[in-house]
């Protein structure tokens, strides 16, 4: 499977994203840049985590009009895969992709730590063979806090389209274990189509033995190996 990495001005995670699916999951990786129009024909699209634009005016907002988020959209309109993490989920939000908004943190503080998260329910490709066990996975944002208005929250929760809350970490799930003021502690949600993902912590940063952690390659090993079979 070849997955394509988009690299915004700004983008600070995409070369740890690129290690991680090329030499830890083994996929083919290209480099997509901000500029380009075309997805060299890439089964998936992820959009990784970083500063696009500077986050001026909103984080995601510039980068949203980038010229190959046009074809990210039609992409993911016609039912590719998308993921985005953190500034890449912001990225998707801004541009309808994904329900919702990422505000500021409550604490209006830039927050930098491990965070455990564990699977709302197992029913896309990203959290569909993982276990209920808690994964500790790292947070880095000022800007990560979930927000939805309550009809839409009510249709996001009914669709299970919610894929991971942040929690303790034995998995319960209350106030204690959410270090942004996301609501309902979500740390991440998925399209109504189930194709396109979006997430505040970094599987990427979590993915090597040399780390001490690879909770995150359980969560890559999910989303692609379900990827690869619905593509089949």
């Amino acid at each position: 499977m070849t997955i394509g990495v988009l690299v915004f001005p700004g983008s600070n995670c995409d070369r740890d994203m690129m290690y991680v699916l090329e030499t830890i999951m083994g996929h083919k990786v290209v480099e997509l840049w901000h500029k380009d129009s075309d997805l060299k024909g890439v089964d998936m699209v992820v959009l990784p985590g970083g500063f696009s634009y500077g986050d001026y005016l909103r984080s995601g907002a510039i980068a949203r009009f980038s010229p190959l988020m046009n074809a990210v959209i039609d992409f993911a309109n016609n039912g590719g895969y998308v993921l985005g993490v953190c500034n890449g989920f912001q990225v998707l939000c801004e541009s309808g992709l994904l329900p919702g908004a990422l505000l500021h943190n409550t604490s209006h503080r830039f927050t930098c730590k491990n965070v455990h998260i564990t699977p709302a329910n197992h029913a896309s490709a990203i959290n569909a063979d993982l276990s209920d066990e808690a994964l500790c996975i790292p947070i880095a944002h000022g800007e990560g806090r979930y927000y939805i208005s309550d009809e839409d929250l009510k249709t996001l929760e009914d669709n299970n389209q919610v894929i991971f809350r942040y929690s303790q970490p034995d998995g319960t799930v209350d106030d204690s274990a959410n270090p942004n003021g996301s609501i309902n502690n979500i740390a991440g949600v998925c399209n109504s189509n189930r194709n396109v993902f979006g997430m505040m912590p970094h599987p990427e940063r979590a993915a090597d033995e040399n780390l001490g952690n690879t909770d995150g390659a359980k969560i890559f090993a999910s989303l692609l190996a379900n990827v690869k079979a619905l593509a089949q």
